[in-house]
């Protein structure tokens, strides 16, 4: 009868109903008294033959999910979480486009510094009042950080970066960065800088950007962030409105090219000074 039981229980695939049912016949086995050696055996096939019986197929995909995660060349057992305010960011590549339109990798870059957000952590704690500054982005939004900020690594064969969301100057959502879809992190201020031109004494048109040492940081505000985190959590509204022209410090600002324009990114601290536009 035991054999039996067994023979029929094979056929369900219920784990657990398997698991509680090969208990009861190895019950049934010990108190019909048989022999000892017959006994161990139909222990042994019960314990060993248990896992393929049912589960071998999702162990199977476990392990093949745990082996395929690597960190810098190492297997891992799952996949990583950032801690605090850090964030995963998947670095892009930067492209060129030659005189015939192909498109080439940009290798005058030192690094790239343009992002896709992979996870982030929750965001750090205030040292002084403990409360939890929350991260300013989520899994999937874009960001543009600093050429040195943050610790590369190679996870799961792809190039990524560990930054801190102080990090973060500009973050938005979709497949390319726009004059519409930017929004400039925390206290971040995006200014859009003048396409002025100079003339020398010789009739000769150069940029101003030939010359940009040599001329006052000034633009005008494009779009200003949330404010500066005070120590409650609060934003500190930013001091300029879109419009102003703003002066700021010398190389204060991260210049970034947006839709064929020149804008530069400045904290709200490195602004000197501001002024109504004339009509």
């Amino acid at each position: 009868p035991a054999v039996s039981l067994l023979n029929r229980l094979q056929l369900t695939s219920n784990p657990i109903s398997l698991r509680i049912a090969y208990f009861i016949t190895l019950s049934t086995i010990f108190k019909m008294r048989l022999p000892s050696v017959l006994s161990a055996a139909m222990m042994a096939t019960a314990v060993s033959g248990f896992a393929p019986s049912f589960n071998n197929q999702n162990q199977m995909r476990v392990s093949t999910n745990l082996n395929s995660m690597t960190l810098d060349g190492q297997d891992i057992r799952g996949p990583i979480t950032p801690l605090g305010n850090f964030v995963l960011v998947r670095t892009k590549d930067s492209l060129s486009a030659t005189g015939g339109g192909i498109l080439l990798p940009d290798m005058s870059q030192e690094r790239p510094t343009e992002g896709e957000v992979m996870s982030a952590g929750p965001g750090k704690l205030h040292p002084h009042t403990g409360v939890r500054i929350t991260n300013p982005v989520s899994v999937g939004m874009s960001v543009l950080y600093g050429k040195f900020d943050g610790t590369p690594m190679t996870y799961d064969d792809e190039q990524m970066q560990m930054i801190r969301d102080d990090d973060i100057m500009l973050f938005y959502t979709g497949v390319k960065m726009t004059q519409k879809n930017v929004n400039p992190c925390r206290d971040y201020v995006l200014v859009k800088l003048d396409e002025e031109k100079l003339e020398t004494e010789s009739g000769v048109v150069i940029a101003a950007a030939v010359t940009k040492d040599d001329l006052p940081c000034v633009g005008t505000v494009f779009k200003v962030g949330e404010g500066r985190m005070s120590s409650t959590g609060e934003y500190t509204p930013s001091p300029v409105k879109i419009g102003q022209m703003v002066k700021f410090k010398d190389y204060a600002g991260n210049d970034v090219k947006i839709d064929g324009d020149e804008f530069s990114l400045v904290r709200m601290v490195d602004i000197l000074c501001s002024t109504e536009i004339k009509d």
